[in-house]
């Protein structure tokens, strides 16, 4: 333990500190970096693998295009389709005629590559050309002759023949330009599968490395590919997107659907290819992060010490002043802030020896005050024994009315001067008795021109409520209702359970004079300000009371909501929680 502790010096621990910083801010910068550039590398792979993907799909549009407009061109054909004309009209085309269809036909074929032969159908199935007797349905399903009348006259690509397996078979339905387009026969155009070769020779000895690329019909047979291996053609489809594992080989798997033919190019690209250049990286930041830790541990180490001599200097200097009293102390550095670090200790020895004086003196001052505090206490209990003495001298006297005022003056007073150690939160019960006693000795002052009455359910008194709400809200209503009419007044007050579950209701209505919405209106706006006083400058004032009720229940009360009508009196009412009070 003594080894360590004289180890764990503020030199150590600015040198192990800042090598931590700097470890810490390597090793982010170095992750941070091969992560952006590993994804960037991998997206550049994708991009181009993407790319690679549209161009094929292009060059296989470009292709079916060419084979489109060229079977087209012969279901178009005047005399093909003054031929089959005759044929729907029920005249049989003859052998000569067929021999001119033949001769028709073959006009077409060498302007595209890769076409083997063109058969036409009747619409019953009998071949036309060439000149055998082979149906249409022994050919093709009849699922794909309904997609070739649904076409419409559209090229529709069957995909590989099942009889000849190097054979692709596209379908045309044949239509009567001068019989409002009707129904005359069907044409099938049978594709060498080399002609769907999307890749150059060239490309073919470069995708050896990189992706391999082929077609693939709707029935999941391969039309063209360069695939090194045997591949489960329907895995590769649902997988699409993801890697692959062939051979103890990842590969990226792309697919690009045909909208024309259903069919899909798939590309396959080893996934190390699109990582290439990242283990260089990764080696790259490594050696970065040795040698700036390297360099960084040796420029650390010289900082260290440059900081910690002149401390250490001062440390000895002030291990002087420890053994005696606080005084300053004499230090000369180089270094401004060792310079400074001497002042501030010498300011620190003044302001110690300021502060035992002060603390001496407040000590005595503390002293004296609990002295008045105690002599403080007496005042309140002689001002009871003297009320309580006057409530005796007026009943022994008979002054009975006199004596009930004394004692609810008596009670006022105990009610409203409380003891420090005495608790703030009262319950309702306790207000109603509060501001009975100062209805009471209102009464004596006004004689016969108050009246009033207090309305309150047992459950609802035993609610806490924060001590002197009630008895401010019953003066104004004396002060600015009662007093301000001629003849006698009332003033009630009714405790109740509110609309909300949980809450109490609390409302004192006197029959004054009452105020219009502008007189109102003003009283907000004084209660937001936090100012209004009664007239006479005697009360703590509305505004006071809606204070204390948002400061003690906060978002819990709506505060004091007031209603009046001139020459009907006014309503001032406040809505408390049940739940609340000292204990919560």
């Amino acid at each position: 333990m003594n080894k360590f502790a004289s180890m764990n010096t503020l030199r150590n621990q600015i040198f192990l500190g800042f090598m931590v910083v700097m470890v810490i801010v390597l090793a982010s910068v170095g992750l941070f970096t091969y992560d952006q550039v590993s994804v960037l590398l991998r997206n550049n792979a994708e991009k181009h693998i993407q790319q690679t993907a549209v161009q094929a799909s292009g060059k296989l549009d470009a292709l079916l295009k060419q084979i489109d407009t060229l079977t087209a061109q012969v279901a178009t054909n005047a005399t093909i389709q003054r031929l089959l004309t005759q044929e729907v009209e029920g005249r049989k085309i003859s052998f000569e005629e067929r021999q001119l269809l033949q001769q028709e036909v073959r006009k077409y074929t060498p302007y595209a590559t890769g076409i083997q032969s063109l058969e036409l159908f009747t619409t019953d199935y009998r071949m036309l050309l060439p000149l055998t007797d082979v149906s249409l349905d022994s050919r093709v399903s009849e699922d794909w002759i309904t997609l070739a009348d649904e076409g419409k006259g559209r090229l529709v690509w069957y995909g590989m023949d099942p009889r000849y397996p190097n054979v692709v078979i596209a379908i045309r339905h044949i239509r009567l330009i001068d019989k409002s387009f009707s129904h005359a026969g069907y044409l099938m155009v049978h594709m060498d599968k080399n002609y769907f070769e999307l890749t150059e020779s060239e490309q073919a000895e470069e995708n050896d490395v990189r992706e391999s690329m082929g077609l693939v019909d709707a029935a999941g047979q391969i039309i063209a590919s360069d695939f090194s291996k045997e591949l489960d053609i329907g895995s590769m489809i649902e997988q699409s997107g993801e890697t692959v594992q062939i051979d103890e080989e990842a590969y990226i798997a792309v697919q690009k659907k045909s909208e024309e033919t259903n069919w899909r190019i798939i590309i396959l690209t080893p996934a190390r290819y699109a990582t290439e250049g990242i283990s260089i990286l990764r080696t790259a930041i490594i050696v970065s992060v040795m040698v700036g830790g390297l360099l960084f541990l040796i420029l650390t180490f010289i900082l260290s010490t440059m900081i910690t001599r002149p401390i250490l200097n001062l440390i000895k200097a002030m291990r002087i002043a420890k053994l005696g009293t606080l005084k300053p102390i004499d230090v000369s550095m180089s270094s401004m802030e060792i310079n400074e670090l001497n002042n501030t200790y010498n300011q620190m020895v003044g302001s110690l020896n300021e502060l035992i004086e002060v603390v001496y003196q407040k000590e005595i001052i503390q002293s004296r005050t609990e002295l008045k505090a105690l002599q403080a206490q007496i005042n309140p209990h002689f001002l009871f024994n003297t009320l309580e003495a006057f409530y005796w001298a007026l009943d022994e006297k008979g002054e009975e009315e006199l004596s009930q005022v004394v004692v609810a003056m008596s009670g006022l007073f105990r009610y409203v001067i409380a003891r420090p150690d005495e608790d703030e939160w009262v319950t309702i019960s306790d207000e109603l008795d509060h501001a009975e006693r100062y209805l009471k000795i209102m009464d004596m002052r006004l004689i016969d021109r108050l009246s009033w009455r207090i309305a309150a359910g047992d459950i609802c008194r035993r609610t806490p409520i924060p001590k002197l709400l009630i008895q401010p809200l019953v003066e104004n209503a004396i002060t600015h209702g009662v007093e301000q009419q001629i003849g006698p007044g009332t003033v009630e007050i009714i405790v109740l359970p509110s609309a909300r579950t949980g809450y109490t209701r609390i409302e004192v209505t006197d029959t004054g004079p009452g105020m219009d919405t502008d007189k109102v209106q003003q009283l907000y706006a004084s209660m937001q300000i936090g100012y209004n006083r009664s007239a006479k400058g005697n009360g703590v004032g509305i505004a006071n009371v809606d204070r204390r009720l948002k400061l003690y229940y906060e978002s819990d009360t709506d505060g004091l909501v007031i209603r009046s009508e001139k020459g009907r009196g006014t309503t001032i009412a406040f809505e408390i929680p049940n739940e609340y009070g000292s204990e919560s």
